[in-house]
């Protein structure tokens, strides 16, 4: 078929189909009558491939290099293909979802923590991780993304939920002395949840330093203090005297 056919079945603008000609990513046969491009079912078949490879994000160059190596594996190509969408759609449901909630919370009906507002944006979106990393180090860091990352979706929002939740109960004791026994035993579950769901493990100090960032940084105080004014500087205190009367137990 010639290019304009092509492009009509395949959504690609025939100026598209040029291109990749003339940087010799899709080179179909010429008529050699009047010198016009004949597109084949083989090449329908590599135009599908490339397309695939567009979708998951690589740049043409990338593509012509992948498509000119000796070593390719078309079967292999669709694999890695399929993951890489499947990807895509988990972090499209993942906006999807903060977008629902986004609605919710602008309406007045659920309040939302500011970390679950970019939850589906990606890692370079996250207003928290650089200052997560400059205290405690890429390791940990990483560690913690990879166990986000490994979580199902449904996994992911339970645990925010629980967060969310455990930000709740500890609201309701902000008018309590932060050393009271029962404000101490809420904070204890909040650092063995911290522990126990983000595949890192805080240190005292860390939990400590931790309850500092939300004085210290307007980001962190703004997300809790949406719970009950004064909670972050509550928790902050709380968590100090958590971590020296643990060191000192």
């Amino acid at each position: 078929m010639n290019t304009r056919e092509a492009a009509g079945i395949t959504g690609i603008s025939v100026r598209t189909l040029h291109h990749y000609d003339k940087i010799g990513l899709l080179c179909p046969d010429r008529d050699p009558d009047n010198g016009y491009r004949n597109y084949s079912d083989e090449d329908l078949d590599l135009l599908q491939q490339i397309l695939f490879f567009k979708e998951c994000g690589f740049s043409l160059t990338e593509i012509k290099g992948f498509l000119a190596n000796p070593n390719f594996d078309r079967e292999k190509a669709f694999v890695l293909q399929r993951d890489c969408l499947l990807q895509e759609q988990k972090r499209i449901n993942a906006m999807l979802k903060t977008l629902d909630k986004t609605m919710k919370s602008w309406k007045g009906d659920k309040k939302m923590m500011q970390s679950e507002k970019f939850y589906g944006f990606g890692k370079k979106h996250n207003p928290y991780e650089e200052e997560a990393r400059r205290l405690w180090g890429n390791e940990a860091v990483d560690q913690s993304n990879e166990k986000m990352d490994s979580m199902t979706e449904e996994e992911q929002n339970q645990v925010f939920e629980n967060m969310d939740q455990m930000f709740r109960e500890l609201a309701k004791l902000c008018r309590k002395a932060p050393e009271s026994e029962v404000v101490q035993n809420a904070i204890n579950s909040m650092f063995r949840f911290f522990n126990e769901s983000f595949g890192v493990t805080y240190t005292l100090e860390a939990f400590a330093g931790l309850g500092q960032l939300y004085i210290s940084d307007s980001r962190f105080t703004q997300n809790i203090d949406q719970y009950a004014e004064g909670l972050s500087a509550f928790l902050s205190k709380a968590m100090g005297y958590y971590a020296d009367s643990q060191k000192n137990s």
